[in-house]
């Protein structure tokens, strides 16, 4: 079982950047495969990037590629989301998700979720 706690949202102007973080308690994180999904009202939960084990494996969407970041710190239970350049269409609520199976962007692969984090944009 692994449980997952999501942290650093809040409220940002359009341009700023935000890091969110996901760290983990109960079994083994490092072996993991780590996708953060954001989901805005009245739509869908939709992926925004994830990581492989080692990092060697990223994967991001295409409407957060060259803005966001993702990574992750073994020694620390941590995978973390870099964003910059906000946009106010970016306002979601952010999850992530942790599997043991690699490279699915839908969420129904993802076994393990945290309860959530809120970003909003400012215009």
């Amino acid at each position: 079982q692994v449980q997952l706690v999501e942290s650093g949202g809040g409220l940002v102007q359009a341009g700023g950047s935000l890091r969110l973080s996901c760290t983990a308690s109960g079994r083994s994180f490092s072996s993991y495969y780590v996708g953060w999904f954001r989901k805005m009202p009245e739509k869908e939960r939709e992926f925004v990037a994830a990581i492989g084990s080692s990092a060697g494996t990223l994967d991001y969407s295409d409407s957060v590629k060259g803005r966001f970041t993702i990574s992750r710190d073994n020694t620390k239970n941590t995978v973390y989301l870099q964003m910059n350049s906000l946009k106010p269409e970016d306002t979601a609520v952010y999850y992530c998700g942790a599997t043991s199976i690699w490279g699915l962007r839908r969420a129904e692969a993802f076994e393990y979720w945290g309860p959530g984090n809120q970003v909003t944009v400012s215009s």
